[in-house]
């Protein structure tokens, strides 16, 4: 019976840290590790007695807040944390370098939104309606804060 008890409280706690750690926000994983856990402690209650049932209860409640004062520590995080700086910066551009009726070429695929060479500058423009492939003529439509709205030129 006590292989079933602990089993049931390990493979829960293992149920709530997979809910930390790898699948959050689902729900089903932590409450079922409360659950097995909660079963664990009801089954020591009843098929062992209250005093077995007492110790049973005061391990698990040991146990979580063990796990959990591991987690809290600043070091554990840190080895799960990204470290990549992000540096990238919004559009920034003079508006009076670049008007609507401007053309350019696209430099990688707007779907809708993508890089475009405009008056021998590099540019982020976004596609009105049509996803616009890579190498292709675009026209300036409007130039709106830091957006540049293009639409493709058709060859005929």
């Amino acid at each position: 019976m006590w292989t079933i008890i602990i089993s049931l409280i390990l493979v829960g706690l293992l149920m709530i840290l997979l809910e930390i750690l790898v699948i959050p926000g689902m729900g089903v994983a932590g409450i079922l590790g409360f659950a097995l856990m909660a079963v664990a402690v009801f089954l020591s209650y009843s098929r062992l007695g209250s005093t077995q049932g007492h110790y049973v209860l005061a391990g698990t409640i040991i146990l979580n807040l063990s796990i959990l004062a591991l987690a809290l520590r600043s070091n554990t995080w840190n080895r799960l944390m990204l470290k990549k700086k992000v540096d990238s910066r919004v559009n920034l551009f003079d508006e009076s370098g670049i008007k609507p009726g401007d053309q350019g070429t696209t430099v990688s695929r707007c779907t809708p939104a993508g890089k475009a060479l405009i008056n021998n500058e590099f540019y982020e423009v976004h596609a009105r309606s049509e996803f616009i492939n890579e190498d292709e003529p675009i026209e300036v439509l409007k130039v709106e804060h830091n957006k540049i709205f293009v639409k493709h030129i058709k060859n005929n």
